[in-house]
């Protein structure tokens, strides 16, 4: 069985190179569709963060209230993590708790340690001023679908086609790899 998490680590080189040497108000996003590997890689660069300080990590999947809220979670990311942070106010987004189906409590975010934010939406226009490196994250479609459907199961089968709706026009509408700094193809 390949090691996803050992060739996440050969993708990751180009972008922990970049991080080195920068500094606590760094913010790093990851985009791209579900499946692609985004989580593995900001776990990766979490661990291995060669800049000043360790980084927050921030999983989109957190945020998005609902199966059709990725639009909400990417407003929720600018206006109350990204654009505070950047004016030096404090920042915190709120947690979905997809058990009960509601909005739970607000975690805040740390300004004196670098961010990673991880999630489909996160390289929308509104952000690329907010951030220091962006990364686009590709896969094979039927790979990334069967990866996205062993990690969330019969839940997320259920609402595949709806939020793959909702993901293409958020890139028709964004373009979000056109905002990249570092575009990887995952295995």
């Amino acid at each position: 069985m390949p090691d996803p998490v050992g060739a996440v680590t050969l993708l990751a080189r180009p972008v922990l190179h970049a991080l080195a040497g920068t500094g606590p108000g760094c913010v790093v996003l990851l985009d791209g569709p579900s499946g692609a590997g985004k989580s593995t890689l900001g776990d990766v660069l979490v661990q291995q963060w060669p800049g000043f300080g360790h980084p927050s990590l921030v999983r989109l999947d957190d945020i998005y209230p609902g199966w059709e809220g990725l639009d909400a979670a990417i407003d929720q990311l600018t206006e109350h993590v990204l654009r505070p942070r950047r004016a030096g106010r404090p920042a915190a987004w709120r947690r979905y708790d997809w058990d009960r189906g509601e909005p739970a409590e607000w975690c805040p975010v740390d300004a004196g340690h670098p961010l990673i934010v991880e999630g489909c939406g996160a390289l929308a226009s509104a952000n690329v001023g907010l951030s220091d490196i962006r990364v686009w994250l590709t896969a094979d479609d039927a790979v990334r679908r069967q990866r996205a459907l062993d990690r969330d199961g019969e839940v997320f089968r259920s609402h595949w086609d709806q939020w793959q709706s909702d993901w293409a026009a958020y890139r028709k509408r964004e373009t979000p790899e056109r905002w990249a700094t570092h575009t990887l193809a995952a295995i």
